[in-house]
Parts: structure tokens; sequence; C-alpha cells
């Protein structure tokens, strides 16, 4: 269940991909690299990052008394899992699993209380709306007054799951644009949890997805350079993703920087043989050929776009030439074969005779 967000926090402002729009009221979005509100400017009392270093403010400043490591952990994982309540049983054995359970329980309880005190301490109203703490259970509330990186993070990719990059709109391309820049580094650095490194890797997923989007989004209205960057942090978490390979080698000849295309497939092949033992799929071997050859199409329409499922099977455009002279020569080869089966079953039944 997504955190409401603040209705007042509006931006208007023109991203790196060259759009301007304006927000809607119930989906704002933070401009540039993610910044906690003012005193004078800020609707939610309570402003959370968890992306890189773990930050909290109340009315823009830090809130004192969470500098304890298991406050911080409880804290964040009723963050991460702000859909339903949890048992208080489970939360002591997850945090304090090493002690007895009569003792990871009174920890639990100090916690809590401290974690409590910590809130209350701005804003007495603030805790109650947000905390709900009985014999048995722990509950955050998603409707208290919170902002939450993950959350508007999460909820931006809840709107473009099912949509295509190249079919983004200008409401949502910026709406992406500016989610992507609450990444400010991977979930809760520094923490090395079982539960934390799952989330981690979970939202590092939707944040590399994000950026596939935008860059086929920025292909297919020409903002090749926004589209290169999008592709260059990709690659900073993943060194061997190959399609991204090819998309950069598209977006950089489209550019019109050719020696930078040719380039990024010598990169692409060195990574693929330090990280994978393997070498270039054909795909990005003739992608790399007809670059050499200065053959490259336009950039990939949307009607020319192909269904989300197929993102690592597509065929681009610009090949298409290649695997229809592929399939043309496998279709002679068939009826050669054939041929001479027919020629060979001629002669049989000739010898018969």
């Amino acid at each position: 269940m997504p955190f409401a967000l603040p209705r007042l926090w509006l931006f208007n402002t023109t991203s790196d991909a060259g759009y301007e729009t304006p927000l809607p009221r119930d989906r704002a979005f933070a401009s540039g690299p993610a910044t906690f509100p003012t005193e004078e400017s800020a609707v939610a009392r309570l402003s959370v990052c968890l992306f890189g270093k773990f930050s909290l403010q109340s009315n823009g400043h830090l809130l004192p008394g969470l500098d304890a490591r298991k406050i911080q952990q409880l804290f964040c994982y009723l963050l991460l899992h702000r859909d339903h309540p949890h048992p208080r049983e489970f939360l002591a054995g997850l945090l304090w699993g090493d002690n007895a359970t009569d003792q990871s329980k009174k920890h639990l309880r100090h916690t809590l209380w401290q974690l409590q005190s910590a809130l209350d301490q701005k804003d007495e109203h603030l805790n109650g709306n947000l905390l709900t703490v009985n014999a048995d259970w722990v509950d955050l509330h998603s409707s208290a007054d919170l902002w939450l990186d993950i959350a508007v993070f999460e909820e931006a990719f809840t709107l473009v799951q099912d949509i295509q990059g190249c079919d983004l709109d200008e409401e949502k391309a910026p709406l992406l644009d500016r989610a992507v820049q609450l990444y400010q580094g991977d979930l809760l650095e520094g923490w090395y949890e079982d539960w934390c490194l799952f989330e981690r890797e979970r939202l590092q997923n939707i944040y590399l997805a994000m950026l596939d989007k935008l860059m086929s989004y920025c292909e297919a209205n020409k903002h090749y350079e926004a589209g290169i960057v999008h592709g260059t942090r990709i690659l900073s978490f993943d060194r061997a993703r190959e399609h991204t390979h090819r998309h950069l080698m598209r977006l950089q000849y489209l550019a019109g920087n050719r020696t930078a295309a040719l380039r990024q497939y010598e990169r692409c092949s060195v990574a693929l043989d330090e990280e994978l033992g393997v070498k270039p799929a054909r795909l990005t071997l003739a992608l790399y050929e007809q670059i050499r050859n200065d053959q490259i199409d336009g950039p990939t329409s949307r009607s020319t776009s192909v269904p989300h499922s197929a993102v690592h099977t597509e065929v681009p455009a610009l090949e298409l030439p290649d695997r229809l002279n592929q399939v043309s020569k496998l279709l002679a080869d068939i009826k050669e074969a054939a041929q001479q089966s027919i020629q060979a079953i001629d002669l049989v039944m000739k010898g018969r005779h």
C-alpha cells in the first residue's frame, strides 16, 4: 500500500531529456537529486530517504534519537514492508535472532519505546498517526503524514510497468525521469542483513528497468544524449548487459558519433569476455557491421515497437535485412536438399525397374 504523496510538492522543470511538464497534484516527484523540503514548503511532517545512506528529517531538520542501528533497522524494515502489520515475535526474531526468545522480546520492547520517543519529540501527534503498537502486533500507517523516497519511486514504476519506453507520453516520461533521480545510491548502503540485501536487489532491478524505458523513450523522441546518459548508468551496475550495449551503439550512432558507437562494441566484447567468457551475440555483431558500413536506419518508431515481453529477443528494424537474407539462404538450402532427396529417390525407383 503506497503512502499518500504530499499534494503541494509540485515542480515544473525541464529534465536532462529536454521535456517540460507540470506534475499532477496527486503524483508529485522530487526534481533533480532527492532533497528534503523546507519548513515553509513541506506538507509532510516526516521525510525519509532509504536510497543511499539512511536519513530522516522532520520539517526539514534531522531528527535526533535515531542513531542506534537497531532503531534504524526496525524503522526501515517497517517502512519497506509497510503494506501489512507485523507480529512482535517475528520482529524480535528477525533483529535479535541470536538471543533467547525472552531476551529478544525485551530488546524489541525497548527499541520500540526508543523509536516512539524519537518520533514524539517533534510532534506528539506524529507517532500516534504513524505507529500502532499493541501486545502482539506492530503496524505502520500508510496514511501517516510521511514522505518516503522508495514509495514515490515504486509508485512511478507501477504507473509505467506495462508501457513500453517508446510509448511513454509527455506526462509519464518526466515522472519516470524524476523518479530515477531519487535513486541516490543502493538501498541502505552499508547494511548487509539478508532482508536488506533482498530488497536492495529488487529495487535495483526496478531502477534498471526504468532506465531501459527511458533509453527507448529518448531514442523514439531523438533525445540521444539523454539516452546515452541513462545507458551509461545501467552499465555502471552491470557492465556485461549486452542489450544495453547494443542500445548505446544505436544511440551514439544516431547522435552522429559513429566512432563512439564502434568503441562501444569493443567495450561490450571485453566486458562479455571478462565477466562471462563469451563473445557478443549475432545481433550485436550484425549491428556492429551495419554501423561500420554506415547502414543504420533512423530511430525506432512507436509503430514498429515490440511487446514488452519480447524486449530481450526483439530484432531492431536496422537488422531486418540481414535476418531476411539469412532466412532466404536457409530456405534455398532446404530447397536444394529436397531436390537432392527427390533425385536420389528417382534413381532408386529406376534401379528397381
